[in-house]
């Protein structure tokens, strides 16, 4: 069997490994990153989209509002950006990171996540004022309103909500983030051998020439390289932030003092790792390109990249088309026969695990859950979910079983680039998680609420549209001018099958009763709630 899949898609399709494979499109590029053929990840960038999430920002005060804790600042864009007061604090290093001691500091302890960012205002704030640091009581008088502030954006516009940002400033290269206004050396936890943490605290505190007040987080990436890679890195994130100083100096708020990189860059800058087998792309510039930006820190990562040239379409090709189809599916089948249901809502996003086809027994119940927690881990990355998930698992009575489903969700998170935070399995049967949400969902992305079910994704029952429409005929020819009048009536096909077989005698009661005539008509072209009432002798929509 597995032959003839290989067959049937290729070799390549089903390679073992990690792959990035990008497709290049005159109106958008998409990023698709595989693990051992499975698609993991799923980017997509578009000619008219404006990605600000990581973009640096001359802005101005607009407004303070102290029940909210918060300022709105003008960064130029349609609407103003969220900044919290916490977000303008001058903050020490993210929980989710080991500080690493400098100039006789004490490092702090540790605790597991990325190295991706710098530290978010709100943690840590109350004890520091306490050293001579900032309260955010003192926030309002640092930044009265009309005045100019260098912020970064933390998170895109989502909804109607405006972009979110913050003072914390951190430029992401290769290996490392810079910080440039806050002084910590940190190192992500996810690097978790011993002997290579030592040695990259040491380079960090010994090795490394980082200006004062400003600080270094080592990157996940960081794990085992040499120093020339990180002198090389520190050197351009210190050249990019010296260009950016300079364009807040001379330019007038609101400005955009840098710019996020476009998607091919990102996929260089934060994907392209040692875990990462070769990079396929269909455009020989975007290749081109790809190598050249790698190639500044790596050349050896530059043979990875490889211009693929087919004249079938390469997600098609390669087979990643129908998983991505697949993602926007409400339903996601399992392997054993229990499927999810995934249903995204303002507030959160519910998933509801079901044994399907699968056996009840206990084992076959642990089975399913365990499939579901590491089917989710990989949906919510692959559909870019974020906010508050709570998933709904079959129901487990042993507290063992209950464990080993959360021990393989927080397992698969492991690899997820954006925060999570895990809770175990509740008496209720539900798990409860956060993930961080940077961007509009994939669900959102692309596609749009439907104009007939508005957003709903249901439409009414034909015997529904029959009731409404008796209401509606009846509230017309109740009308006194409308005594026996004659009135066209048109519905979809589905409705008027409804009428001809079920409800005919309900509306010549109604014919009767208003000394009225009702002709029916069905017209294909009309969704299933569409209606038209109209006067047979004017032709004209008759409108409640």
């Amino acid at each position: 069997m597995f032959n003839k899949i290989r067959k049937l898609f290729g070799s390549k399709q089903l390679g073992e490994g990690n792959k990035i494979v990008v497709n290049c499109e005159k109106l958008e590029t998409r990023v698709a990153l595989l693990e051992n053929g499975s698609l993991e990840e799923y980017t997509v960038e578009r000619v008219n989209d404006e990605n600000i999430v990581g973009s640096i920002f001359k802005g101005i005060i607009r407004n303070i509002e102290p029940g909210l804790n918060a300022m709105f600042v003008d960064i130029g864009l349609e609407k103003n950006a969220f900044l919290h007061f916490w977000d303008a604090i001058p903050e020490a290093l993210d929980a989710s990171l080991e500080e690493i001691q400098r100039s006789g500091k004490n490092p702090n302890g540790e605790a597991s996540g990325k190295g991706g960012k710098g530290g978010k205002g709100g943690r840590g704030g109350k004890g520091k004022s306490q050293g001579g640091r900032i309260q955010s009581k003192d926030i309002p008088g640092l930044y009265p309103v009309g005045s100019e502030v260098l912020v970064q954006v933390t998170k895109g516009p989502i909804g109607t909500k405006g972009p979110r940002i913050t003072t914390n400033i951190s430029l992401p290269g290769r290996y490392m983030v810079l910080m440039p206004r806050n002084d910590q050396l940190g190192i992500s936890r996810k690097i978790e051998d011993p002997k290579e943490r030592a040695r990259l605290r040491k380079i960090m505190g010994e090795k490394l020439t980082i200006p004062e007040k400003m600080g270094v987080i080592l990157r996940t990436v960081s794990a085992g390289q040499k120093l020339r890679y990180f002198v090389r890195d520190l050197a351009i994130l210190l050249e990019e932030w010296r260009q950016i100083e300079e364009k807040a100096a001379t330019e007038k708020a609101p400005y955009c003092v840098f710019q996020e990189p476009d998607l091919i860059e990102r996929t260089v800058r934060d994907f392209l790792t040692d875990e990462i087998d070769e990079v396929l792309c269909d455009d020989a510039a975007a290749a081109e390109r790809m190598k050249d930006l790698i190639g500044v820190i790596s050349r050896r990562s530059r043979k990875r990249i490889q211009h693929f040239q087919t004249t079938t379409p390469i997600f098609e090709k390669l087979g990643i088309q129908k998983q991505i189809d697949d993602a926007f599916y409400r339903q996601v089948w399992l392997p054993n026969g229990g499927y999810l249901v995934i249903d995204e809502t303002e507030a959160l996003i519910a998933i509801d695990v079901n044994t399907g086809r699968a056996k009840t027994q206990d084992k076959m119940i642990l089975q399913t859950n365990i499939e579901a927690a590491e089917e989710v881990a990989r949906q919510v990355r692959l559909r870019n979910i974020g906010g508050l998930i709570v998933i709904d698992f079959i129901d487990m009575k042993s507290r063992r079983d209950q464990m080993a489903v959360y021990k393989v969700m927080r397992e698969r998170l492991r690899n997820d680039k954006a925060k999570t935070q895990i809770l175990q399995i509740s008496q209720l049967g539900l798990m409860e998680m956060t993930r961080q949400r940077l961007h509009e969902s994939l669900n959102i992305t692309v596609n749009e609420p439907c104009h007939y079910c508005q957003g709903r994704g249901m439409v009414k029952s034909a015997e529904s549209m029959s009731v409404e429409l008796q209401r509606r005929i009846n509230t017309i020819l109740g009308r006194s001018e409308n005594t026996g009048r004659e009135l066209i009536v048109i519905v979809h096909p589905d409705v008027m099958e409804r009428l001809r077989t079920h409800d005919g005698e309900l509306f010549v009661e109604l014919e009767r009763r208003h000394n009225a005539r009702l002709t029916f008509r069905s017209d294909a072209s009309y969704y299933r709630e569409q209606v038209v009432v109209a006067d047979a002798k004017t032709q004209k929509e008759i409108r409640m």
